[in-house]
């Protein structure tokens, strides 16, 4: 409980204070720290915690899981939105129903889910959500959320481009260099600069979370929201969640696996949504209300698990 409680004033101040900061700062502040963390903070706190977490076990079970809870998202979406058709007789626009589709997909894995699972359940198991975002999220948001949103959009776009932005990614290059780093014995006052500028950059992730939800300008979206949320931050982490141990997934792991899943949607559902003319309006209110809705359910997932 104390570290929960630790972890809340943490979360919101650090969001809060961003917020605040997107209000005041220009507009390019936002997008120049996103592009920071990027190319350099990200990185660094890959590095840094890979040397430190334990790799053993069945480690690589991560992606597989995380493949599934994307697969088991956009079917569950599909088929409300085809029952909220029959009901009402009336059909979302394409744009809007890719935008749910992603929405219930992927998750924030990376920047949020990253201090969450550092705070909650240590270094130790870091890997774990390591993996399961940058061998799993990663790859099912612009592989599977990319031609979804290719055949909802209103337009097509590059896709040797969007190849690139995967392959070319800085944390994919850092997890597989910070794996060979792992060998390395360097002086103690450069591992203990390694871990600050690792804990810096996490802090800077919630603070561009905040700078981001201040961005938001209407909150009309919210009702078709609702169901989305639902499916990625209810009903797919509970499903899953619940037979994780038939995997061989249990403990600190099980939980790692679980606050992975039920996560808010990723900042990559609004890139996705705007490259292809998804409905952003619908994207950008999925983000705010799922870090809103993430503070009611994460105590429940740490209770269960």
């Amino acid at each position: 409980m104390t570290n929960l409680l630790e972890l809340y004033v943490k979360l919101v101040g650090l969001v809060l204070l961003g917020f605040i900061l997107g209000r005041k700062l220009p507009s390019t502040v936002p997008s120049r720290l996103g592009q920071f963390l990027f190319y350099v903070g990200g990185p660094i706190s890959i590095i840094a915690f890979v040397r430190q977490a334990d790799l053993s076990g069945h480690i690589w079970i991560a992606p597989a899981i995380a493949y599934l809870a994307i697969f088991l998202g956009a079917l569950l979406a599909w088929l409300a939105i085809q029952g909220q058709a029959y009901l009402t007789n009336t059909m979302p626009q394409k744009p809007t129903q890719g935008s749910l589709l992603l929405a219930a997909m992927v998750g924030n894995t990376g920047y949020l889910g990253f201090p969450i699972i550092l705070a909650m359940v240590g270094q130790k198991y870091f890997a774990w959500a390591l993996f399961y975002d940058l061998l799993g999220t990663l790859f099912g948001a612009y592989g599977l959320g990319v031609a979804l949103a290719a055949n909802f959009g209103r337009k097509t776009s590059n896709y040797w481009q969007i190849t690139q932005a995967i392959f070319i990614n800085p944390a994919l290059w850092s997890f597989g260099f910070g794996l060979l780093f792992r060998q390395v014995e360097i002086p103690n006052i450069v591992e203990f600069c390694l871990d600050k500028l690792a804990w810096i950059a996490v802090a800077l992730s919630l603070v561009l979370i905040g700078m981001r939800l201040s961005q938001l300008k209407s909150w009309r979206s919210l009702p078709q929201v609702g169901m989305s949320l639902a499916i990625k931050m209810l009903l797919v982490p509970l499903a899953i969640g619940s037979t994780l141990s038939l995997f061989g997934v249990t403990g600190s792991a099980a939980q790692v696996i679980v606050l992975q899943m039920a996560m808010p949607p990723a900042f990559a559902t609004l890139v996705i949504a705007e490259t292809f003319n998804l409905d952003r309006d619908l994207a950008v209110t999925a983000l705010a209300a799922g870090v809103i809705v993430l503070l009611i359910t994460l105590p429940i997932w740490l209770w269960l698990f």
